[in-house]
């Protein structure tokens, strides 16, 4: 197993991926006069997983790059290894589940990136991953589990302390666990008594069970509108122990209550988010959290579907799989 990545890691990283990936910004939400919005949206694939992608690709050798990388994903690690593949002239191979938006493939193609849909499961996508790098002898480039990749989503936690060191609670988004490892591993070893509180949908949530069960659950993928925070954590090395030793506090939120908050966050906010990047503000938004002074929220992506997101706005009925999600 290598070394769980340190703040000195998440220093470097920043260090490497300075001027490609954006610093983006904190800024006041409406919601509430103690709550900040850390803009991931606005990075240039649209999501914060361009952090992870090329810190981790930074680190090949050149007969590594020669073979070609390649990665499951639910769509915004795709496009982010796409995006910094590009760059340094490696060809990329993208392997998704049937589950994952059209919106999601079309961006990973325009970035010249090669897509595999896979089965019905992020599993299935796992398993063409292991093949293609024991047949093809390609190089994985994990969307989580991956100290490299972690310590890349790790530069946030340093931004957000940097403008401001007076927060006291960060609200993330959390899935395999990669974002919100990096984000605590730096926070907390900058400042030690800053709560982080990870947020999942309530459909699938495979990393708030393992914590809450001290161990790996397999859960059930099924469709929901925060797409991009399904599949399970198979095999899980790295993020499951970071997330169960640093992560304060783990929250649930409805498909109904991501409903409200994507349509909040634009007609109130001004802001494109998806439904993985809403969970966040949809806890807040339902009362799950309470703002207890300073408290920043990581809205991690913009890619998403925009005549779902238009339907939403307007109040209009929309359907994730079996169910149908009305407004109030």
């Amino acid at each position: 197993m290598d070394q769980l990545p340190t703040l000195n890691d998440i220093r470097a990283a920043a260090r490497v991926i300075e001027g490609v990936a954006h610093r983006t910004p904190l800024v006041p939400a409406a919601l509430d006069g103690d709550i900040l919005l850390k803009l991931e949206s606005l990075q240039p694939i649209g999501a914060f997983k361009l952090r992870g992608a090329l810190n981790a690709i930074s680190k090949l050798d050149d007969a590594q790059k020669a073979r070609g990388v390649t990665c499951a994903s639910t769509g915004n690690h795709g496009r982010a290894v796409a995006y910094a593949a590009k760059r340094q002239g490696i060809r990329a191979t993208v392997c998704l589940s049937n589950l994952v938006p059209d919106v999601k493939v079309n961006g990973i193609e325009a970035l010249g990136g090669e897509v595999r849909r896979c089965g019905a499961t992020q599993d299935d996508a796992e398993r063409e991953v292991r093949r293609l790098v024991e047949e093809e002898g390609v190089v994985d480039i994990p969307p989580f589990d991956h100290p490299n990749v972690i310590a890349g989503q790790g530069t946030i936690g340093i931004e957000l302390l940097e403008d401001r060191p007076d927060l006291e609670t960060l609200i993330v988004p959390m899935s395999g666990g990669g974002l919100i490892a990096g984000i605590a591993i730096a926070a907390k070893s900058i400042k030690p008594s800053i709560r982080v509180i990870g947020v999942s949908m309530d459909r699938g949530a495979a990393m708030a069970e393992s914590m809450a069960a001290g161990k790996l659950v397999d859960v059930d993928e099924l469709p929901t509108l925060a797409d991009s925070l399904s599949g399970g954590i198979p095999g899980n090395r790295y993020t499951l122990q970071l997330c169960r030793e640093l992560v304060d506090e783990a929250v649930l939120v409805t498909e109904h209550e991501i409903y409200r908050a994507m349509a909040a966050l634009l007609l109130q906010e001004g802001l494109v988010a998806e439904g993985g990047a809403a969970v966040g503000y949809a806890a807040v938004l339902a009362d799950k959290i309470r703002s207890a002074g300073p408290t920043a929220i990581v809205i991690s992506g913009r890619n998403v579907d925009m005549t779902r997101l238009c339907d939403i706005a307007a109040g209009r009925p929309v359907t994730v799989g079996d169910l149908v999600i009305k407004p109030d």
